[in-house]
Formats: structure tokens, C-alpha cells, sequence
């Protein structure tokens, strides 16, 4: 007789461990950002493989699991596939206004300097994320 797998978990901070320092640091990177706000716009999870990032996927892992450890996003085994999902709520309640400043400071520079996420010029070789 086999036992039933156990679903894999994802060590994520709770709410009341999610410290100012690790979010701040985890928003100060250009491509985290860049998830952040892809995530914020969706507005609901999405597959790691959804984003196209202009590092290598070992990175990008790097890039995701500083943003879960921070408490920045939510990661959950869906079958083989990783759901991300911002911690707004969380965010939100802890630090009133964050999370909609730094992404409204990211909309105003990406159309001051253009947004290499949507611009084909910026010369960044994009690749599938996991």
C-alpha cells in the first residue's frame, strides 16, 4: 500500500513576520520590480512560465524565492506548476501605501525611460522563467 504524496509547501513568513527591510530590498531590483508589477496588474496568480525575463531561469528562480522569503508574493504548487500571487493585503496592512508608491514611481520611470519589459529596443534577451 502507497501513501498519498504530500502536497509541497513553500516556506512563506507570516504576516506579522514580514519586516520592512527584506520587502524593500526585495523591490529595489530592476527584474523583481518587473514581476511585482506584472503581478499587481494581473491581479490574480500566474505560472512562473508566464513571465519572460531577460536572465537565465536559475536567476529568475533566485529573483522569485527573494521576493516569497521577503513576503512580497505567495507561492503554491498547482500540479508541476508554481502559482505567484502578490501579497497585497498583507502588504497593504502592514505598510499602508507601499506597495502602490513604489508601483506608481515604476509606471512614471518605465514612461520616462521606457519599459524594457514592452520595448523590443532595449536589447534584453528574454527567456521563459520557472
Amino acid at each position: 500500500m502507497t501513501t498519498p504524496a504530500r502536497p509541497r509547501r513553500l516556506a512563506h513568513p507570516a504576516r506579522e513576520e514580514i519586516r520592512l527591510e527584506p520587502v524593500l530590498h526585495a523591490l529595489s531590483d530592476a527584474v523583481r520590480l518587473r514581476i511585482v508589477r506584472e503581478m499587481a496588474a494581473a491581479e490574480t496568480g500566474l505560472s512562473c512560465s508566464h513571465f519572460v525575463l531577460p536572465v537565465t531561469k536559475s536567476t529568475s528562480t533566485h529573483h522569485f524565492r527573494v521576493l516569497r522569503e521577503a513576503g512580497v508574493i505567495r507561492q503554491d504548487y498547482r500540479g508541476t506548476a508554481k502559482l505567484n500571487a502578490l501579497r497585497r493585503a498583507d502588504l497593504d496592512a502592514l505598510f499602508p501605501g507601499l506597495l502602490d508608491t513604489v508601483l506608481t514611481a515604476a509606471e512614471a520611470q518605465a514612461a520616462r525611460h521606457g519599459d524594457p519589459a514592452r520595448d523590443p529596443a532595449a536589447g534584453l534577451t528574454a527567456t521563459a522563467s520557472g
